[in-house]
């Protein structure tokens, strides 16, 4: 008999919405709900606009501080880095305070960073302000994940899902585009100062919807109870860290082989094609454009996919259609082709990565699921932090040659550095979905905001302890 997380790939027929289901939902939809729901996207997306500014921008970077690409990389590792310890500080406090305050005054600090960042003179700013402005970013996608999906049907979170991780690409191919027009013409400040805008409005629209309502039940229970208060909240966190120490373990090893393959492919794609492909900087931007409309059209339809065939067997599908497509990524030459390979990868990394905001949420501890998600997702960050720097010291020891302005030149070889890097991960986060629990379709939303408890609904939602028995099985 093969082991259970194998028989339990593909989830029960009672967990699989019929398809009718998701129409019926959105018609179904508050006007409170809608808002939720976009706000947290719009966070998540002014969120990308300020992380990629500096991988779009890494030659402009390169030449206005005097320093190499693998040192400006350094800059994104240290804003990985640091996003964990933002994660637990906003999480926390969103959790134990509402979810929308806590992402108001979250996005007003990345703005003001990013604000600032557009007016650095010396290197040792730049990397100090991206430091901070780690912390700052780290706690956006726990809050705003939280805000999007937890006040929506069940029937809906798939597809809600894949949407909302996709924000993170429309953000990605926003910065493309003012990189495409204004910093050309303004010099690359005039991206950092246009994202720090964005990211002031966004809190605007968000100070102007109300809290989330699923948080306010929550909090009325705490308080019939009686165990509306700090201290409680802190024996809570402790209480979940003692039960589900191995499902934090394993979601952070799925989060890490996921933002190595998200990283390893996106950050330093630009600079690859300048650097060995040869292309000029507006030829780059554009295929990276289209490269992200590949990556938001796989999120959408990953996550709705992972409503009826699975969360875990969505990601291993995914993840083995960008490997098929490594090497139309890496072998041609021409833009065309190039291009239409980053499409097909990115279709395949991000259709896996729009079921990790559900997978998070519906295996999350229910008086969690603001910090439980963030964490784990930014630890994973935490640790894929030297992406960048690990493609461009590869490309620093690896070398090709090109014709540039009719001189053969040797250059990085990226192209080879990203087959190698990015098949390799594929692999590990093949292994690490396959072995992993799934909570597919679970009512979180009638679950006790107490670590063990199981929901009403038994027939949709594993409890919590039974997450930990499938990881060990």
């Amino acid at each position: 008999m093969p082991p259970r997380f194998i028989r339990e790939l593909i989830p029960r027929r009672e967990t699989r919405a019929p398809l009718g289901a998701v129409v019926v939902s959105l018609k179904s939809l508050t006007w409170v709900q809608w808002a939720q729901f976009w706000s947290g996207w719009l966070a998540w997306t002014c969120d990308a606009i300020d992380f990629v500014a500096v991988s779009l921008t890494v030659p402009l970077l390169s030449e206005q501080f005097g320093r190499s690409t693998s040192a400006i990389t350094t800059a994104l590792t240290l804003t990985l880095l640091f996003r964990s310890v933002g994660a637990v500080i906003f999480g926390m406090i969103s959790d134990r305070f509402g979810r929308k305050w806590p992402l108001v005054v979250n996005l007003v600090i990345c703005g003001a960073l990013e604000l600032g960042t557009g007016f650095v003179e010396t290197f040792s700013q730049f990397l100090a302000l991206r430091a901070l402005f780690g912390i700052a970013m780290g706690g956006i996608w726990g809050l705003s994940s939280s805000s999007a999906l937890e006040n929506l049907p069940v029937e809906l979170r798939g597809l809600a899902s894949g949407i909302l991780q996709e924000g993170y690409i429309v953000g990605y191919i926003f910065a493309a585009v003012i990189n495409l027009t204004l910093v050309p013409q303004h010099g690359w400040r005039a991206l950092f100062w246009t994202g720090a805008g964005i990211t002031f409005f966004a809190a605007v629209i968000r100070a102007l919807i109300p809290e989330s309502p699923f948080f306010l039940h929550v909090k009325e229970q705490e308080k019939v109870n009686g165990t509306n208060d700090s201290q409680n909240f802190l024996r809570q966190t402790k209480e979940m860290l003692k039960l589900h120490w191995l499902l934090c373990i394993y979601a952070v090893l799925l989060m890490t082989g996921l933002n190595f393959l998200s990283h390893g492919s996106q950050d330093l794609f630009p600079t690859y094609l300048q650097i060995t492909k040869g292309f000029s900087a507006h030829s780059a931007t554009v295929a990276t454009i289209i490269s992200n409309c590949g990556a938001f059209v796989g999120g959408a339809m990953g996550g709705w996919a992972s409503q009826y065939i699975g969360r875990r067997l969505t990601i291993v599908f995914c993840v083995l259609l960008a490997g098929v497509f490594i090497p139309l990524w890496v072998l041609p030459s021409s833009f065309s082709a190039l291009s239409a390979g980053a499409f097909c990868v990115q279709l395949g990394v991000q259709g896996a990565w729009g079921v990790i905001p559900i997978q998070l949420a519906e295996m999350s501890p229910p008086a969690f699921r603001a910090t439980f998600p963030g964490v784990v997702y930014q630890l994973g960050n935490m640790v894929s932090a030297a992406s960048a720097q690990i493609e461009a010291t590869g490309g620093d020891n690896l070398k090709t040659t090109i014709m540039k302005n009719g001189v053969l030149t040797v250059v990085p070889d990226y192209a080879t550095v990203q087959a190698i890097f990015i098949g390799a991960v594929a692999v590990f986060v093949i292994v690490i979905a396959i072995i992993g629990p799934e909570n597919h379709g679970s009512h979180f939303e009638s679950a006790n905001a107490t670590c063990g408890d199981e929901a009403a609904d038994h027939t949709s939602q594993i409890s919590c302890r039974e997450l930990d028995e499938k990881i060990s099985a």
